[in-house]
């Protein structure tokens, strides 16, 4: 199993925009340091704890301080922004990056985002989603077109050649690097529709971990489309989003993930949005609980995979056992900003001690 980090970034409201953009450049390079292969981005513009609207300026000023780790924002809300300002942006930072970028695409969970950018009915933005690919598709390709389409217009404009050698008039090209770019969607509701589209067009899924019953079924869903696609599922490629965290001993992780940042964060945030929204329910029907159960310890206990090396691992087999397993485990950050060395640590050992112990069954479930 490989390791990566998804930066949402869970930070303190009261945390400065300058607090939260020094703390993803700082996981950025304690990743990479680490041996952690990726690192997501998230985009958010309206909620305090998720506070990074533009994850592509992390990046830019990531990478130069890192060495081997790939970057992607994760995702770009497709909706919110016109196709043929980010297929140009997307291609720019590919090429700068060279080979060390992949693109995450989504719809947008939260409304007050999708009112910002003017959209009121947040059903039709998995078709904006559809249309805004298909246009970044076209202008990548360089080839001249005018598109009219239900959300947005769009063209590639024709190259002039004046028939003397001039370059006056030639077009910079902003395709990807290396002419291809992996692309990954995110998935979190049973039988979710974006890791079927994810499947439809053999794009990597990453999956939002809400219970290991849901979990089966998204590579279920992936699969069967990849299939009914002529794509060949990779488990190798898969992702799983979960809160993990590592100390030398049990006792000790748990302390550290409850009354810290992992803590504070689901007490405050997270565990009351789950609740509203009905999204514990997974975790509850995985072993049988009722509401009157949860609390922060049976989270932690249930939902988190915390503990010493020896016990995330034992956790995560167990979770492969079930399910089949996936590539890249995609550790959710969480603010440890004003004591970083229990995380860094915790990162290290995931790294390090967890990673390289837990094996998947098989490359591809299409040969299981």
């Amino acid at each position: 199993m490989e390791s990566g980090l998804i930066h949402i970034p869970y930070m303190r409201p009261e945390r400065s925009s300058r607090d939260t953009f020094d703390w993803a450049l700082a996981n950025a390079r304690e990743a990479d340091k680490s041996g952690f292969t990726e690192f997501m981005v998230a985009e958010h513009a309206t909620q305090k704890w998720e506070c990074i609207p533009t994850p592509e300026l992390v990046i830019a000023a990531a990478a130069p301080q890192t060495e081997r780790i790939k970057f992607a924002p994760m995702a770009h809300l497709l909706p919110h922004h016109h196709p043929a300002d980010l297929a140009i942006q997307v291609g720019w930072l590919s090429q700068i990056l060279e080979g060390r970028y992949f693109l995450g695409i989504g719809a947008g969970a939260y409304p007050q985002a999708s009112y910002l950018h003017g959209i009121t009915d947040l059903q039709n933005n998995p078709k904006r989603v559809r249309e805004s690919l298909e246009i970044m598709e076209k202008i990548w390709k360089r080839e001249p077109f005018f598109y009219e389409g239900e959300y947005w217009n769009a063209g590639y404009p024709e190259e002039v050649d004046d028939g003397q050698g001039h370059d006056d008039h030639k077009l910079a090209d902003f395709s990807p690097w290396g002419g291809k770019l992996d692309i990954a969607v995110t998935g979190l509701s049973v039988n979710s529709p974006s890791i079927r589209f994810a499947g439809e067009r053999g794009f990597m899924p990453v999956s939002i971990y809400s219970g290991s019953s849901i979990l089966k079924t998204h590579w279920e869903t992936y699969e069967k489309a990849a299939l009914e696609n002529g794509h060949t599922p990779d488990r190798s490629r898969y992702h799983v989003s979960q809160t993990v965290f590592v100390a030398d001993t049990d006792a000790e992780a748990k302390k550290l993930a409850m009354e810290g940042g992992i803590g504070y964060a689901f007490e405050r945030y997270l565990w009351p949005i789950w609740e509203r929204f009905g999204m514990l329910e997974g975790y509850m029907a995985d072993v049988g609980a009722t509401k009157a159960d949860v609390d922060l310890e049976w989270i932690c206990d249930n939902v988190w995979v915390v503990g010493s090396p020896e016990t995330v691992i034992e956790k995560l087999n167990k979770l492969y056992e079930f399910t089949g397993g996936w590539g890249v485990l995609q550790v959710e950050t969480h603010d440890y900003m004003d004591d970083p060395s229990p995380w860094f640590q915790s990162l290290q050992l995931i790294a390090q001690e967890v990673a390289p112990k837990i094996q998947l069954p098989f490359s591809s479930s299409a040969s299981a």
